[in-house]
Parts: C-alpha cells; structure tokens; sequence
C-alpha cells in the first residue's frame, strides 16, 4: 500500500483541527505570568503529561523501534536512570527553584550566582535549543517532504523548495496555537498529542501481531532466537575500554542516565517551565516521578513495537531508521497509514511548541524583562507573542541551514547537548550543595566543563587511534569537570587573596 487520498485527508484533519482546539482552549492572556507559565494553574498531571511528550520528538518515534531492530532490549536500562534522575531533581533542585518568584530555571542562577552566570547559563540553553531543535525540525519535515514531493506534478518544484515548505508548514501550524494561547495552550495539545501518538504505535503493535504467522508467540521465538530479549548487560564484552566505551551496560546506563536526566529535567527550561506553571513543590515533584515512570512504558512499547518489525520483515537487512516509516507507508491500511503520520507530527508538534514557549520565556525573563524598563504589564503579552515569533523564525531557518546531509544532521542533533548538559548540571550543584563557591569560580567551572566535553567528542573524530568515550557518560564527565573547577578555585579564593 501506499500513503493515499484518504491518509492525506486525515492528515489534514488532524493539522486543521489540532490548530483550532488549541486556540479555542488557550482562554485570555492577561500577563506574561499567564502566557509563559500558564497562570501557574496548570494541573499536575497534564503538566506530567506534557514533560513526556515534549521529551518525545519524531525521532524517538521511529529511532527506538529501530533500536531493537537492529540490537536487543539493552536499551531499556537507560530508563532506569532516567527515573532515578529524575527523582534526585525532584528532591536536591525542585525545592530551591520554589523558594522565591523564578520564571525560568537560569534565574536561580541569577539569585545564587549574579547575573552574568544567568545570562551565560541562558545563552547557552538558548543556543543550544535553536541547534538541536532546528535538527528536528527538518528531521520532522522529511516525511511531509515525500508526501507533497509525490502529490506535486513532476518538475513543478525543485526538491529543495519542497523540503523548505514541508518545513515552514509544520513551524507555522505549531506556532498558530503557541502564538496566541502561549504555555497554557502547549501543554493541553500536548496532552492530547500524547495520547495520539501512542495510540498510534498500539495501532502498529495490533496490525503487526495480526500479520505475523504464529502471532506474538511466533514473534517472541523468533526474538529469543537472534538473542533479542536480553535486557540487562552486566559486564562489558571487552574489558575497562568495554566499559568506558559501551553505552548499554548496566552500570554505564543507570549512571548516564541518571545524569542525563538530572541534566535534561533540572537544568533545561524547556521541562523546568512546566514544572514551575504547576504553582507547587508538591505537584511539580509528583509530576516529574510520574514522568519517569510512563517513560518506562512508553521505551518499552516502542522497543517491543522493535520486536514485531523485526519478526514481521524475518530481520531483513534494513536501515533501522527506517524500518518503522517503511511499514507505516507499505503495509500499514489506508486511513490508519495517515493516523500514525499525524502521530509522528504530534510528536514533533508537542516539541516544538514547548521549544518555542521555552525559548521565549528565557528570553523575555531573562533579557528582556530584567533590562527594559518601560516593559509593562499593557505591553507583556505584545513582547511576549513577537519574541515567539521570531523564535519561529529561527527555528525555520536553523532547520533550513541543516538541509544539506541529513544522516549527518540527525547524529549531530543526538549530541548537540552532550556538549553543555555536564556544564549546566555541574554548575546547578555547585549552586545547591556548596555554599563558598561565588560566581568568580563558577563561570571559569562552567567553562571548563564544556571545553572538555569539546574535547571528548571531538578528538577521538580527529584522531583515529583514540577510543571514543561512550555517550552515557558524558554529562558525569561534564558535570564532574565542573564541580571539581568550582571547588579548586573556590578553594583558592579562601587560602589566597581575601574573598
């Protein structure tokens, strides 16, 4: 089968109406309070529910199925990690965020260490969100590129164009809603979109188990057979490199993880945001430990979604990217084909609104409001809707400017944050756990932190006889070399020159 009419209407439905749900719920937007954080009303759980599909872009969508495709459930250990971060956020940061009036999570940065570490914290979020998300932008617009590349007459657009379109229509529809509901609008069709795009991937599992001879009995054979089901891996295969140099280990994952997480739901406003629009300690931290539960689940779908693909194509040689788009446009029916392309852009959708009402709340609480002393509440919701705006456009464009290689792109925007997460995450516990350290020691340690992480990543690219670290453990390294800069220098300070 092939994406038809039908699938295309659907498509279209769902854009249309997506768009006009979202308007129609946003409510009034009186204050920037209202516009960036909700009000502050925002329920717990739907707040939980969309820290989860922001965390969800398209290529988590199709990549993790691929995961086991090609691999095993190793990958699945990583999320214990993730909730253990999580957790550690929820008791060490969460409550010094709720002792005074934050906006953003660079203002406790501001409170605990001046300014200048909270516009440089801010700067890097921000520069870094533009990359990666940009990466997913254009990630998000290849499918919707293939479609109106096939509706299109021949030679009526060059290929190019058809990809810049792809991309300006899915930005635009996003910022339709984000544009005039702001976070309040963003989380509830996150909410929504959650939902669809896991009914999406139980809809593959069902067409899939039905397809199989022998159904899942047959499927889980034929996984225990290529040794697919193995999920933990205790021990590397080749040694202490093996351990430095593999992910998936046990230790490997629960640790990198774990980091990761108290990086990605701690440090990063693009989750912080929704946990502050809860209006409390308590319903932001019972938000944030329930996250890391569904994303037990929700990991754990797709993979076995990995599974039935895997016994489904009787484990062909295909690109694991690709396996899952590939039976959604070949085999899926028409009319459910065009159901899980609309759940692979509720979940691009959900992140890139949530990127841009997090770029924008850092930008207007962090540089615009501080500085402008005309800025009024009259004017707030203006400032705030412009700057979303331009976010919109630069995420266009970010995306734009990646269109060249794609296979490189996609690897680029998987480590983008790899090089400042250590440094973040490594600077919020030197605020939190060490009193002495100012803000003369912290912004060389921050620095030091993302200097080595460049070098972790990039040397072994340029040098082919250096082992590459294994990606799980560069936030620990990050954060690592940050703490211990801080405390050297901090230190100093008190044994030196007077303070």
């Amino acid at each position: 089968m092939t994406f038809t009419l039908f699938d295309a209407v659907i498509l279209v439905l769902y854009l249309v109406g997506i768009t006009y749900f979202g308007i129609r719920i946003a409510g009034k937007q009186t204050s920037a309070t209202d516009y960036f954080l909700g009000g502050k009303e925002i329920p717990w759980w739907a707040a939980c529910f969309a820290i989860v599909a922001t965390e969800t872009s398209t290529l988590t969508f199709i990549s993790i199925p691929g995961v086991a495709y090609a691999t095993n459930l190793n990958f699945l250990q990583l999320t214990l990690g993730y909730f253990l971060g999580r957790v550690v956020v929820a008791r060490l940061f969460l409550p010094a965020y709720f002792r005074g009036e934050l906006a953003t999570a660079y203002a406790y940065l501001g409170q605990r260490f001046g300014q200048s570490m909270k516009n440089l914290a801010s700067a890097v979020f921000m520069g870094t969100r533009l990359a990666a998300d940009g990466v997913r932008l254009f990630a998000t617009a290849i499918p919707l590129a293939i479609i109106l590349e096939s509706a299109s007459p021949a030679g009526a657009l060059a290929q190019h164009w058809i990809y810049v379109i792809a991309i300006a229509l899915i930005a635009f529809v996003s910022l339709s809603y984000t544009y005039v509901g702001g976070l309040r609008a963003v989380v509830w069709m996150d909410v929504v979109q959650l939902f669809l795009y896991i009914g999406g991937a139980v809809a593959a599992i069902a067409i899939l188990l039905r397809a199989i001879p022998g159904g899942l009995g047959e499927a889980l054979n034929q996984a225990q057979l290529h040794d697919k089901l193995a999920l933990f891996q205790f021990l590397p295969d080749d040694g202490f490199m093996g351990f430095v140099t593999e992910p998936y280990t046990l230790i490997a994952s629960i640790i990198g993880g774990a980091f990761l997480s108290m990086a990605t739901h701690g440090t990063d406003q693009l989750i912080v945001q929704r946990l502050l629009a809860t209006g409390s300690l308590r319903d932001s931290q019972r938000a944030l430990v329930l996250t890391g539960a569904i994303i037990i689940f929700q990991f754990a779908l797709f993979l076995f979604l990995g599974l039935l693909l895997f016994a489904f194509y009787g484990g062909a040689d295909i690109t694991p990217d690709e396996v899952f788009p590939r039976f959604i446009i070949e085999e899926m029916p028409s009319g459910l084909s065009g159901l899980i392309v609309a759940a692979m852009f509720a979940a691009a959708m959900s992140t890139l609104s949530s990127s841009m009402t997090a770029l924008s709340s850092a930008a207007m609480y962090d540089y615009v409001a501080p500085y402008w002393k005309g800025l009024t509440q009259h004017n707030e919701i203006r400032t705030a809707r412009a700057i979303t705006f331009g976010w919109c456009l630069l995420l266009v464009g970010s995306a734009i400017a990646f269109m060249g290689s794609p296979q490189a792109v996609v690897e680029l925007a998987l480590s983008i944050a790899s090089f400042t997460f250590g440094g973040l995450l490594g600077t919020y516990f030197l605020g939190v756990l060490f009193p002495a350290v100012r803000e003369r020691h912290v912004i060389p340690a921050f620095l030091s932190g993302i200097a080595v992480m460049t070098l972790v990543i990039v040397l072994p690219m340029v040098f082919a006889g250096l082992p590459a670290i294994a990606w799980t453990w560069y936030t620990l390294i990050g954060a690592g070399v940050t703490v211990a800069v801080g405390l050297i220098l901090s230190r100093i300070g008190r044994t030196g020159a007077p303070a």
